[in-house]
């Protein structure tokens, strides 16, 4: 595989149990940041960070505005926020309108990562019940980048994988078993 200068997980319903089961396997030498985009309420899960923190040895956080983007962290949306992606390859956070219901939405973030890593992004879009990161997922081919789905034979909610399948190239269909070999293979 190429070279990869980021990496997004999106994912909704039933995706951090898979999280939680690929996280201890990823080597703490990544060469590249993981952002991690998961539908909470608001003010839900204010310990996710944490949770996620507790299975791994890089470094997990809350994303920060204007934060920059370091390799070898796990970065983590923060609840009611779009996370986009800034030209200068650090954060910006954003309270728009909701897109597919969803604050964040997995579709900002792959899109304005997109424009920023091109041919350098990987996006993975695990278990959910709509169809946000879809569109983020098109616009990560348009731009040259590598689209992932977790199989979704293994999803606890399969629609979100199932209509990524449908509507955007998808590079790798991968089982949860699949899933740390494959984000350990990018650097």
């Amino acid at each position: 595989m190429g070279k990869c200068d980021a990496l997004i997980i999106g994912g909704s319903a039933g995706s951090l149990d898979v999280l939680l089961k690929v996280l201890p396997a990823l080597e703490h030498t990544l060469s590249f940041p993981i952002i991690i985009v998961v539908h909470r309420k608001h003010g839900a899960d204010s310990l996710l960070p944490e949770l996620l923190a507790g299975r791994t040895s890089l470094i997990v956080k809350e994303i920060d505005e204007k934060e920059p983007i370091l390799a070898g962290t796990i970065y983590v949306a923060p609840s009611d926020y779009h996370t986009l992606i800034e030209k200068d390859k650090s954060f910006s956070l954003d309270y728009s309108e909701k897109i597919n219901y969803s604050r964040p939405a997995i579709d900002a973030t792959f899109q304005t990562a997109a424009e920023v890593y091109k041919t350098k992004l990987v996006c993975l879009l695990l278990s959910g019940s709509n169809s946000d990161g879809v569109n983020g997922l098109i616009s990560t081919k348009a731009w040259g980048g590598i689209t992932a789905i977790q199989d979704p034979a293994t999803a606890q909610v399969s629609y979100m994988p199932q209509q990524a399948a449908i509507h955007a190239k998808i590079d790798y269909t991968l089982r949860i078993e699949d899933m740390a070999e494959f984000i350990n293979l990018l650097s």
